[in-house]
């Protein structure tokens, strides 16, 4: 008998909901151009139903350019990965009204460089530089170092004398977080770790890892550009290797499904409920379940 197994955790995060809440929010005010800032979270559907009730995604890079649509009294939300310095002034002198969906916890581990480097350390980041979240965090900065990974960090040649303060992408992988942790704590007593992974990034972890370990195959539900839900990806296969990420229904694979087997199911903290559901429910409609 088919059975479906959701992760514990999984889905919707705190500043996911809080950016798609503002979105429907503002969508609600009336003769008056509104955009949003490039993707308000990184999932595809989810961007199309921001488009369906109104708003126009703008890209930075035209903004930069000065090949934007704004104008003075226009609306525009930045995405919950928040965005650069040099973007916020650029707003601002364009006067637009701003409408700041980025979450917490990103601006948080913004503060907290701001605040590190004002004391004389140089900031060590471990994240994807390409990410908007990293691009953003770091633009604050003025000595940033950044490193994907730990076999980066190896390569890298660092001062014994100099001061370090070393931050991480909200997403990064928590396993990957204590490597790191370990080679810097015996190698550089100079650098000074904090953890900011978001605490909702670590459960949706450990919720996929438990499940992965007991069922036959886990499908991952999330867009392909999404940080957090590569990394749900990327534990899943450690512990199972039928793992697959899907960003909805219409990408299923039914021939990998059995009527007997066990499906775990978890998903990225962009990706909303009815996309699961309906995932849930094809693959249940394929074994009349």
């Amino acid at each position: 008998m088919l059975e479906i197994i959701r992760a514990e955790k999984m889905g919707f995060c705190f500043g996911v909901k809080k950016a798609v809440e503002t979105c429907y929010k503002v969508s609600e005010e009336k003769e008056v151009n509104k955009y949003i800032l490039g993707m308000v979270v990184h999932n595809k559907d989810v961007v199309k139903e921001m488009e369906n009730i109104g708003f126009v995604i703008i890209n930075e890079e035209d903004i930069l350019n000065g090949k934007d649509p704004l104008k003075k009294g226009d609306i525009i939300i930045i995405r919950a990965h928040g965005t650069t310095s040099q973007i916020i002034e650029k707003l601002k002198e364009k006067e637009v009204k701003i409408y700041d969906a980025t979450c917490i916890f990103v601006d948080k581990i913004k503060e907290m460089l701001i605040q590190r480097e004002s004391v004389g350390d140089e900031i060590i980041f471990i994240g994807d530089k390409e990410h908007p979240e990293v691009k953003g965090i770091i633009s604050f900065g003025k000595t940033v170092k950044v490193f994907k990974n730990l076999e980066e960090l190896k390569e890298s040649t660092l001062d014994i004398s100099k001061r370090y303060s070393v931050l991480t992408q909200t997403t990064l992988n928590k396993n990957k977080f204590l490597e790191i942790k370990d080679y810097l704590e015996k190698y550089y007593s100079n650098a000074q770790i904090f953890d900011r992974i978001c605490g909702a990034t670590s459960e949706r972890q450990e919720a996929t890892k438990k499940l992965a370990k007991t069922c036959d195959i886990l499908v991952v539900i999330g867009d392909l550009k999404s940080s957090n839900s590569k990394k749900l990806l990327e534990v899943a296969l450690a512990e199972n290797p039928k793992s697959y990420l899907v960003q909805n229904e219409n990408e299923l694979d039914l021939s990998l499904f059995s009527r007997d087997m066990k499906v775990g199911i978890t998903a990225g903290a962009s990706t909303p409920e009815d996309i699961i559901k309906k995932i849930e429910n094809k693959i249940r409609g394929n074994f009349n379940v």
